[in-house]
């Protein structure tokens, strides 16, 4: 199965971004490098913690900010359980959330999945082009929602629209330049229909 190994960060200040990873804990799948590519708003995706209960919820988004990310949303309750999103120094957007209501005991501090979640100008043709190279589709909802099986231990990657993306983390949905993001997995190199970047997981940059 087609599956993403690590997500690399490209920072402008490597050393500072490992000091906020460290503190955030946002887990060995996250790698940095140095990076002066413009940028410029909203970078197209978001990444987001799966955690077991609202105290874990609270302890990552706690210490995101205690860090220096900037709340974007703050924790809250909702139909679909509890979570937050925030925006780390570097720029990248982080959801933390859990299905679960109420806690069942004192937090954890576990991640149980990754995801990364990527705005698609057309959802159904980036879910063509994920297909294509060996991905499978766990969940789809027509053209504005695709989720793709993940094994253990790997990143789960999903697809909404841009805007609707940008909508769900609070943010504008405009933005322009370098995604700042490169993908590793075991599909080989290649950039897919919005220019998210792919290498080989053996050669992404570790801190």
């Amino acid at each position: 199965m087609t599956s993403i190994e690590s997500v690399t960060l490209e920072v402008a200040d490597p050393t500072a971004a490992d000091r906020f990873y460290t503190a955030f804990g946002s887990g060995a799948q996250v790698h940095l490098r140095a990076s002066k590519a413009p940028t410029t708003g909203f970078r197209g995706f978001a990444l987001s913690l799966t955690v077991a209960q609202p105290a874990d919820v609270n302890g990552f988004i706690g210490a995101a900010l205690d860090a220096g990310a900037t709340a974007l949303k703050p924790v809250s309750k909702s139909l679909w359980g509890y979570g937050g999103v925030v925006q780390a120094p570097d720029g990248t957007i982080w959801k933390v959330a859990t299905s679960a209501k109420k806690d069942t005991g004192p937090a954890t501090g576990r991640i149980e999945q990754t995801v990364l979640l990527l705005g698609a100008t057309d959802v159904a043709a980036s879910k063509r082009f994920y297909v294509d190279r060996g991905l499978t589709v766990a969940k789809s909802f027509g053209r504005k929602y695709v989720e793709f099986a993940a094994p253990a231990n790997s990143v789960r990657l999903a697809l909404y629209g841009r805007r609707a993306l940008a909508k769900d983390v609070g943010v504008p949905i405009d933005g322009s330049g370098s995604h700042r993001l490169v993908l590793g997995g075991d599909a080989g190199s290649f950039t897919d229909p919005d220019g998210f970047a792919w290498e080989a997981a053996s050669v992404t940059s570790t801190p």
